[in-house]
């Protein structure tokens, strides 16, 4: 399939329990901007002038629980940042209203960081680095790896204070 006719990721569209909450989270903490609300029931995100990126609802979740651990479903979603300084500014808000963070990694292609949303959905935040430094084998085939992100000097780039 030419790049022409493949398929692009459109959206996501996660089940919350609490529709302002998740929009706290989404727009306030992640920066995306609600395009449309539907009734109290449902919201659409973007970031820049696409229609929507994230989809929220309660529909069939409100007041729910998430769903247990070691069950099927989404594992995360992962929003990319344009540069480093955004990341650390998102980053930077995320630490600020005190979300525990799972986990960050440098993957040779990208640097990201883990954390969950108010549902508990997995939420990976990052950037990728230059195609130019992406790591190769002999075979010139990726090699992402699994290093340690030194998330100090993210946040050291951050205009946002955080409570660190």
């Amino acid at each position: 399939m030419s790049a022409k006719h493949s398929p692009r990721v459109g959206h996501v569209h996660l089940r919350v329990s609490d529709l302002d909450r998740a929009i706290a989270f989404y727009e306030g903490i992640l920066g995306f901007t609600v395009t449309q609300r539907a009734g109290s029931g449902a919201a659409f995100l973007a970031a820049g002038d696409y229609h929507h990126h994230i989809g929220l609802n309660t529909w069939e979740s409100l007041g729910a629980a998430p769903p247990p651990a070691g069950h099927t479903g989404l594992y995360h979603s992962a929003f990319l940042y344009p540069d480093r300084k955004a990341l650390a500014d998102v980053f930077a808000r995320v630490v600020a209203a005190g979300i525990p963070i799972d986990g960050a990694a440098d993957h040779g292609v990208s640097e990201a960081i883990y954390l969950r949303d108010p549902d508990e959905n997995g939420v990976e935040i990052y950037i990728d680095k230059p195609t130019s430094d992406w790591p190769r084998n002999a075979d010139d085939n990726l090699r992402m790896v699994n290093a340690r992100l030194d998330l100090d000097s993210i946040l050291a780039l951050a205009d946002t204070p955080s409570q660190n």
